[in-house]
């Protein structure tokens, strides 16, 4: 038997309006049993970089924030620093755009604090029974916070196919090592030509493992421990990752994550997830490009496998957009994903998660 979602199409009228259908899907999932009195509960969601317009709408996540506190709950809304030099590379930064991109207090009634710290270091490392990883390094305020909000838009992504609740929980749960972790396996490149032998990165290294040679910073293949402090460090922006991981395994360490955010959360979590504006990659871009279907509703559950699961055949069961990044798929129960990045298997993340023990692939959706 599989686990129940609720779901609710786009459709609104003079009875009841979006705001009132969320308030009643998380009602239905029961979201006065995983919250209590004076329980923090964290709402992670991706705040959306700069330019990017595809993210949940910040008057969405008023009303998630307004039915949390009716249960007793003391919400903050909360995301992770990213691993690419960028707008959200640290806490001002992040903070910054996600008020720039409405998040206010004013807007959605609660703070914002960052999961993983200023620099993306504050973090737990959780032990975990994986097939490929034993400890994981989770945002202390994931870890800390007594009920997990994970708000998802599902959309698709360049690497895992789509993300949804996996993805918010399993990479967007995670400090920077966590992401280095799951993105690659060999230490950050200096750039030569860029570097101009500052320090900057010497100085933020906590390992002694950039040396300078000849002028330029070096690191040390042996000595790095792979927090990549370094890479947001540096000012010239020299030091980047090394992407060198398959997108199947980058999966199953996603899952491995996921399970690792959700570990100490028994009966604490809901997974709420926004299939509006299917956009055809990730969030972190500074754009969104056209929706590869029709905005198709919201789903609530307490599982995270079987949300993404539900929600990957409601997009797959739609009718695909013309003249958009959708390549192939466009008729109902075409797959969508593939449609858009062919090489991408990305049921590995859902087959994972599902051996990880923290949800299953079964699943009845009830609509509301």
């Amino acid at each position: 038997m599989g686990a129940t979602g609720f779901f609710a199409d786009m459709r609104a009228g003079y009875k009841e309006n979006l705001f009132a259908k969320i308030a009643r899907l998380m009602q239905s999932a029961g979201v006065g049993n995983i919250v209590s009195e004076g329980d923090l509960a964290a709402i992670k969601l991706h705040f959306g970089e700069r330019g990017n317009h595809a993210f949940i709408r910040p008057i969405f996540i008023r009303r998630i924030v307004d039915e949390l506190a009716k249960a007793g709950a003391k919400p903050f809304l909360t995301d992770s620093s990213t691993l690419y030099p960028g707008e959200r590379k640290e806490a001002v930064s992040a903070l910054r755009c996600a008020i720039e991109n409405g998040f206010a207090y004013a807007v959605v009634n609660a703070p914002l604090i960052m999961c993983d710290g200023i620099k993306g270091q504050n973090a737990v490392n959780v032990r975990i029974d994986g097939e490929i990883l034993k400890n994981v390094s989770i945002g202390a305020e994931i870890v800390e916070a007594d009920a997990l909000i994970a708000v998802s838009h599902f959309k698709c992504h360049e690497l895992t196919g789509f993300g949804g609740a996996l993805k918010n929980l399993g990479m967007g749960c995670s400090s920077r090592k966590g992401k280095m972790q799951q993105h690659s396996t060999v230490a950050p490149k200096v750039a030569e030509k860029i570097c101009n032998g500052c320090g900057a990165c010497i100085k933020a290294c906590a390992h002694n493992a950039i040396p300078m040679v000849d002028g330029k910073a070096h690191i040390s293949v042996e000595a790095c421990v792979g927090c990549s402090r370094c890479i947001t460090a540096c000012p010239q922006k020299a030091i980047n990752v090394q992407w060198n991981e398959s997108s199947a395994l980058v999966m199953k360490k996603m899952a491995e994550y996921a399970a690792g955010a959700v570990s100490n959360k028994s009966g604490k979590t809901l997974f709420i997830n926004f299939i509006t504006q299917v956009s055809p990659a990730c969030d972190c871009y500074g754009h969104a490009d056209a929706p590869i279907v029709n905005d198709i509703g919201i789903c609530v559950s307490t599982d995270p496998v079987a949300i993404d699961q539900a929600c990957a055949d409601l997009v797959n069961a739609a009718v695909g957009n013309q003249h958009t990044a959708l390549a192939s798929g466009h008729e109902p129960g075409g797959d969508k994903f593939r449609g858009v990045h062919p090489e991408i298997d990305w049921e590995i993340q859902l087959d994972h998660a599902e051996k990880m023990g923290i949800g299953s692939r079964e699943y009845e959706l009830v609509k509301l």
